[in-house]
């Protein structure tokens, strides 16, 4: 019942709370575990496979259209939020302003060949999280971290 208290508090607009350090514990703890989540998902399913949301092939060509040049594989804090990326990003993310939980704020790893870590981590909003996942998903750039954490094929077991 608290988690679910805790995560009314979370959609309520931020100007509400200030620097109220248990709402951001709480935000921190809810990023954490959405990372763990899709980390775990993208090592059990091929990447190419997953679909995160309904409108990824929208997502995608968007993106794309925005960012051509963009190489997903490993970021930084300076590609992604100076300040004439923050501007293109926030652009970016009105076009998706009807999704919901577009503009909340989610952990990403910055190299797509690493599992998640507090060194490997960049703090983005989620439909920018959204763009470049599926955008590593389909340019193949999750497979490695994928090939290294898949599940082991069960051996076939003879018959008695």
């Amino acid at each position: 019942m608290e988690m679910m208290h805790g995560a009314s508090l979370l959609s309520r607009p931020a100007e509400e709370f200030g620097n109220d350090t248990l709402v951001e514990e709480m935000w921190a703890s809810k990023a954490l575990e959405h990372a763990e989540v899709h980390f775990n998902l993208i090592t059990s399913i091929h990447p190419s496979q997953l679909k995160l949301t309904p409108y990824d092939d929208q997502i995608y060509a968007t993106f794309r259209q925005d960012f051509p040049d963009l190489h997903v594989g490993r970021l930084t804090d300076d590609i992604l939020k100076s300040a004439t990326e923050k501007l293109k990003w926030r652009q970016f993310a009105e076009k998706f302003n009807k999704m919901d939980d577009y503009s909340y704020g989610t952990l990403m790893r910055a190299d797509a060949s690493k599992e998640f870590s507090p060194d490997n981590s960049i703090f983005v909003f989620r439909v920018q999280f959204l763009a470049i996942e599926i955008a590593r998903n389909r340019e193949g750039l999750n497979d490695e971290v994928y090939e290294k954490h898949k599940p082991a094929r069960k051996a076939p077991q003879e018959s008695q």
